[in-house]
């Protein structure tokens, strides 16, 4: 098994005897010229061929955390909950049910040989969906999950020291000798006597210029999340630590990964991120142990569900524990923040969210607060994470993307003091960086603010922090602008620093928001076949919105998201901007250089939460542009739709009412043109472009915003490269693949004036 076969056979030398033999395509499909005997050729063919005779999976990269060997793992849902009658499916099909049901009539099958082909499963899950019993039967597959954790710093590496646990003792001591960075300003006095509480700078005026998150308003008015339920979907928590015991909340918790009730993590090490992020919301106050959590009376829980192969099934089951019980789920994890991935929730996780949102809680709805993401140093988006572009859950800061709403300190690099917090086993640490430390942070302001008034619900909630967040801390980062309604709002940071006392204050006194509707509206173009687009490209695509006023009227805007399918050669390139009618501008998809994928994406749901409170009637322009650099790149536009959520009526009595006169398609256009047309600066390969011709934009649903003109040669051979191509190639509509495409004769001889014979397949 551990033998690695890199030999690639040429299929051109058809009279070759590894090509009289039957071999398996995928070997002869791969082209490389290699010297090697005519008996080594029969015995390479034979030794492929048994090989690939079995089907097995694909094979894995254990290194990144991938599942080499698993069993048959599938899901069925039932008509109603009936666990004999699952026992009784599973046991036909060699099966066996595992856990308990979640989403009350889904259950998890699998079969404990992994030796199955791939073939084998899907027999399986065929005859499973011809079981008159069974509703819905999907194969659940492993998928990139990652702890967002993101910074590794000096003595606290995994790779420097992979089994090194804590740098504190409970007391506050020293193990390290490493000169550790000093407390941001000294404190007079202190509220609490553990011996780390003077390290969170965060909790009292130790950022710069004096902020905080003004929690300990919150604590004097005697507020510290009693009664409210938090748990944290992880790798598990320690249950029995000196600083989380007496908040430990055992309905809060449950071991997915193993099927019982014990969130206790692997003592190996590596699983120490959820404890460390639950000691962030729920760390006991004046025990003389660590430090203080944000609602240190808060009850606090964990899910260990990254502990093993993460699929669908095991996050639906997660999100969905006890919706009723717990008020908070804290996520401090997602797909790969690599820049180049767009991954999000599969249909069972996102019906959790669903439930969640509907029942949960008794009908006010389970909170979801999200990490957004530490692939900022990458040019990654959190747009291009489909947890943290749910209309359903609250992102926190750290990658850029229009769907943040507010944001809480954490630290950037091993320069900056990071979080204080509980560590396996039963220590300390201050060394918890990246969004995984700001979204618990922000999970135990909001348990604050559901002591001071339990009968918030999910959307009460989203409106108390967007309307008490402060931007004054952050206001010298760039990316500030003012939305249609006055609110400063940035693409990094949202509306910006959460406001603890602040929060509880309005929380207090706030009355339910009125029922959400929701208004669509779907771009239809003129010709019902995609768009082709080449090269470097800007198109402007118009809707006249009325605010569905017809039928369930929507006024006063909460979320917009578009929903676009665009196939491009490099995905990375593509920039999708929107433009409301009051002229809000959100970048729903910024470049991402490390993107090459090429198959672009389909109906991807891009939210933002920049137009809160803005009248959506008029005309919106969504802007699709490529930055590339490569003229012969191509690619299709699809279709795009407008989703509104927002509601008939203002969300609270007294508040002002913003009647914006409706934007028309010519106004939009205008207001476009006016901010495109500041000069543009490439940052890769200037001379690509000779210069940028700005064009007039007319009237209509999609035109082109600017022309690029062709580039002027630069040397004898890119002339003679022009004028080949020029010659013998060029652009067609082919009928049957209903798509542009290139075209070229392929020519015998070469005139003498091209240097030599390069041939390219577009």
């Amino acid at each position: 098994r551990s033998l690695r076969v890199d030999v690639r056979i040429n299929p051109k030398k058809r009279g070759h005897p590894a090509n009289r033999r039957k071999s398996p395509p995928l070997i002869l499909k791969r082209v490389m010229r290699i010297s090697i005997g005519r008996i080594g050729w029969h015995i390479l063919t034979v030794l492929v061929s048994v090989v690939l005779s079995n089907e097995h999976d694909s094979l894995c990269d254990e290194k990144k955390g991938e599942i080499c060997a698993e069993p048959i793992h599938t899901v069925i849902r039932l008509a109603k909950r009936d666990d004999e009658l699952a026992r009784r499916i599973a046991a036909d099909h060699d099966m066996h049910v595992k856990g308990e049901p979640f989403l009350d009539t889904h259950y998890f099958l699998y079969h404990s040989e992994t030796t199955r082909t791939r073939r084998h499963k899907r027999a399986i899950v065929e005859r499973l969906d011809t079981h008159p019993a069974v509703e819905w039967v999907e194969e659940q597959r492993p998928k990139r999950r990652v702890k967002r954790d993101y910074i590794l710093l000096d003595n606290d590496s995994r790779h420097a020291n992979p089994f090194r646990r804590s740098v504190l003792s409970r007391d506050g001591t020293r193990r390290s000798q490493r000169q550790q960075p000093q407390s941001p300003r000294e404190i007079p006095s202190l509220p609490f006597p553990d011996p780390l509480y003077k390290d969170q700078w965060y909790l009292h005026g130790g950022a710069v210029g004096g902020y905080d998150m003004n929690v300990r308003q919150a604590w004097v008015q005697g507020y510290a999340g009693r009664n409210v339920s938090v748990s944290i979907l992880d790798d598990g928590i320690q249950r029995d630590h000196p600083d989380l015991a007496a908040n430990y909340d055992p309905l809060a918790s449950t071991d997915i990964n193993d099927h019982d009730d014990d969130p206790t993590p692997q003592n190996n090490g590596d699983n120490k991120h959820g404890t460390r992020c639950a000691g962030e919301v729920a760390a006991i106050a004046g025990n003389n142990q660590c430090g203080v959590g944000v609602a240190y009376k808060a009850k606090i829980g964990g899910v260990r569900m990254l502990d093993g192969a993460v699929s669908d099934s095991v996050e639906a089951a997660s999100l969905s524990l006890n919706q009723d019980h717990i008020d908070i789920y804290s996520a401090s994890w997602g797909p790969e923040d690599d820049g180049k991935t767009f991954d999000g929730p599969g249909p069972l996780a996102r019906e959790a969210f669903y439930r969640g949102i509907k029942n949960g809680r008794g009908g006010k709805g389970n909170i979801f607060v999200w990490a957004s993401g530490n692939g900022g140093s990458r040019q990654d988006s959190c747009s291009a994470d489909g947890y943290t572009t749910s209309v359903y859950t609250l992102p926190w800061y750290l990658e850029e993307c229009p769907s943040s709403i507010a944001t809480t300190y954490s630290s950037a690099d091993f320069r900056q003091p990071a979080i204080v917090t509980v560590d396996v086993p039963g220590g300390c640490t201050d060394k918890h960086t990246g969004t995984s430390a700001s979204a618990p942070l922000a999970a135990g302001i909001i348990a604050l603010a559901l002591e001071a008034n339990p009968e918030l619900t999910w959307r009460d909630m989203q409106h108390l922090v967007l309307r008490t967040a402060n931007w004054k801390p952050l206001e010298n980062n760039p990316g500030w602008s003012r939305n249609g309604v006055g609110r400063m709002v940035s693409n990094k940071f949202g509306y910006g620093l959460m406001d603890g006392g602040a929060l509880v204050n309005m929380a207090k006194t706030w009355k339910t928001v009125p029922e959400q509707h929701i208004c669509t509206y779907e771009y239809r173009l003129a010709n019902p076949n995609p768009r082709p687009i080449v090269g470097r490209f800007q198109l402007n695509f118009t809707l006249d919105v009325n605010g569905c006023e017809s039928g369930t009227p929507v006024l006063y805007l909460e979320h917009v998201q578009v929903h676009a399918t665009v196939r491009y050669l490099k995905r990375g390139d593509l920039k999708l901007t929107l433009f409301s009618p009051s002229g809000t501008r959100s970048v729903l998809l910024p470049p991402r250089p490390q993107d090459f994928n090429a198959n672009g994406f389909h109906k991807w749901p891009f939210l933002s939460v920049q137009q809160w409170g803005e009248d959506p009637r008029g005309t919106w322009l969504l802007m699709v542009e490529s930055v590339t650099t490569n003229p012969a790149a191509t690619g299709t536009f699809h279709d795009w739709t407008l989703l509104l959520y927002g509601t008939a009526d203002p969300a609270q009595p007294g508040d002002p009412v913003y009647s914006a006169t409706p934007a028309t398609s010519q106004g939009v256009l205008s207001r476009v043109q006016q901010l495109t047309s500041q000069k543009r600066t490439f940052s890769k390969r200037p001379q690509a472009f000779s210069r940028v011709r700005q064009m007039p934009i007319p009237s209509g649903p999609a035109q082109r915003q600017w022309v690029p003109q062709r580039p002027q040669p630069q040397s004898v051979f890119q002339q003679q490269q022009q004028q080949s191509a020029a010659t013998f190639g060029q652009w067609v509509w082919d009928p049957v693949a209903q798509r542009w495409v290139w075209s070229r004769r392929i020519r015998k001889h070469e005139p003498p004036s091209v240097p030599h014979r390069r041939r390219y397949k577009h």
